[in-house]
């Protein structure tokens, strides 16, 4: 059988440096193939740098035409499709891209040749804004640095608090710094939530900028007195282990859970961590997701019928740890 070259569109994480070997890992335990010894696909990856459009572009460009590579695939942020969408539908290749959901697809983005293994975090924005109000009530206050509110995360926590009934929601957008994008002045914040004290603080931050937050809001006079709500990401297991000295208290909503009873998710921990050598983390899991499609797609891919490909994922959904899942954006 003909071997499968995977173009692997590979941006830089401070935060997560190895997460394209755990999807990469993640795929192919799907599969039922060996990471290491397995010869049916091979993975060609080229370095995005911060993941923006006119890199991601040229990288696809380079893996298409260059590379050759059948399926071009990676981790990418929906605002590169405008640009990469032309490249992959005037090939009539086929892209199967990784997201952590930051953006709500829109129609703009629904392509036959392109489909997409989300990790879909607007939906657990929206249940916990849906559960705060519910919760603790009326004009809770959202907090998040300037680069978070050009994505739909604060929107879809809105709209979930609105949908149950919240009548006003605050948000604090913190001043930006461009010599500084790291800098977080939370001063302002502080004093607003004093001058109007809120039932709940939701907060979005990523990577560092979400630790030192939560060190911050400890060392506030807040802490334990105003509900602290969190995006998924805050609350992942490898970044409550910087921050368990802390003993904070505060609230998420996890599409996802490692200790999940489910017979899936048993079996997808359980042989990733005997294949990886690593903890199951998020990024496996999507990586598990997209190879328990490619399972039932290899042989067709294997025989260059692209078209039955590309069938198969506008329809098929898979039954994974987290229950049942599809990969094109109509479904």
């Amino acid at each position: 059988m003909k071997q499968l070259n995977l173009g692997f569109l590979t941006p830089y994480s401070g935060v997560y440096p190895f997460y394209s070997a755990h999807l990469v890992t993640g795929w192919m335990v799907g599969m039922g193939l060996d990471p290491a010894r397995q010869r049916t696909v091979q993975v060609l990856p080229e370095f995005t740098r911060g993941g923006g459009p006119k890199a991601t572009t040229e990288a696809a460009k380079k893996l298409l035409f260059f590379n050759q590579a059948a399926v071009l695939s990676g981790l990418i942020n929906y605002k590169s499709l405008p640009s990469l969408m032309p490249v992959v539908e005037a090939q009539r290749k086929l892209g199967f891209f990784f997201d952590m959901g930051e953006l709500i697809p829109d129609h703009s983005a629904i392509s036959p040749d392109i489909f997409y293994a989300s990790h879909q975090i607007w939906q657990s924005e929206y249940a916990l804004g849906r559960w705060a109000q519910k919760r603790f009530g009326d004009a809770g206050h959202i907090v998040m640095p300037l680069y978070e509110s050009g994505y739909h995360l604060a929107n879809s926590f809105q709209q979930g608090a609105f949908g149950a009934g919240a009548q006003e929601l605050r948000v604090t957008v913190l001043p930006d710094n461009p010599g500084n994008t790291s800098a977080m002045d939370l001063t302002e914040f502080f004093a607003e939530i004093e001058r109007h004290p809120p039932p709940y603080v939701h907060a979005i931050f990523v990577g560092d900028m979400g630790t030192r937050f939560l060190h911050a809001w400890k060392e506030s006079r807040f802490h334990k007195k105003v509900p602290l709500t969190v995006v998924e990401t805050m609350a992942y297991e490898d970044i409550l282990e910087d921050v368990k000295h802390l003993e904070l208290e505060l609230y998420s909503a996890l599409t996802w859970m490692k200790e999940d009873e489910r017979k899936e998710n048993k079996l997808f921990v359980k042989t990733f961590e005997s294949k990886a050598q690593q903890p199951a983390n998020i990024y496996g899991l999507m990586g598990y997701e997209a190879g328990l499609v490619w399972k039932e797609l290899l042989p067709y891919a294997q025989t260059g019928d692209w078209d039955k490909v590309k069938v198969q994922l506008r329809t098929n959904t898979i039954r994974g740890p987290r229950g049942e899942k599809g990969f094109h954006p109509s479904s």
